[in-house]
């Protein structure tokens, strides 16, 4: 069986039918927004499906201060080595809610990714065997990749945020 993006999309559906919000198909890799608290299931089914979504690729953080009710994510890529097929979930949450159930159960890499995206985001992953920072100092006293803090110093007038994206 080839898995394509609509069989992946409809089995999701099917089986967690409140749980997808959206889904797109950037340069044809399979995007679906989940709602938070159904994350875990949809990704213990895809590792225990027939669907092998074996391999945790990467977690990572995004922030979107413009955004009030969806400003932190958690972004997962998922890899069926057995079917070669790559897959990207996203959750968000408010800034009050930052956090979501881990999954370094599930997959045994997650424990540092996750722990990277708590120390730069803040983001909480609930039941985390080690939730600490891993990079950053731990007396640090914020989140470094938060888009609250100036890029520049506010002396200098060769330079602004706006030359940085923002």
């Amino acid at each position: 069986m080839e898995l394509t993006n609509e069989l992946v999309l409809e089995a999701i559906s099917r089986e967690f039918p409140e749980a997808v919000l959206n889904s797109s198909e950037p340069y044809g890799l399979l995007t679906i927004e989940l709602k938070k608290e159904e994350t875990k299931k949809v990704i213990h089914y895809l590792k225990e499906s027939s669907y092998e979504f074996i391999f945790l690729t990467d977690i990572c953080g995004v922030h979107y201060p413009d955004n009030p009710e969806k400003e932190l994510g958690v972004v997962y890529h998922l890899h069926s080595l057995v079917n070669n097929f790559r897959l990207r979930l996203k959750t968000f949450m408010t800034r009050e809610s930052a956090a979501i159930e881990t999954i370094s159960d599930l997959y045994s890499g997650a424990n540092w990714m996750e722990r990277e995206t708590f120390d730069f985001y803040g983001i909480d992953f609930k039941g985390h065997p080690d939730m600490r920072a891993v990079l950053n100092m731990e007396d640090l006293g914020y989140h470094p990749m938060l888009k609250e803090y100036r890029l520049e110093d506010g002396t200098r007038t060769d330079k602004n945020d706006s030359m940085f994206g923002r």
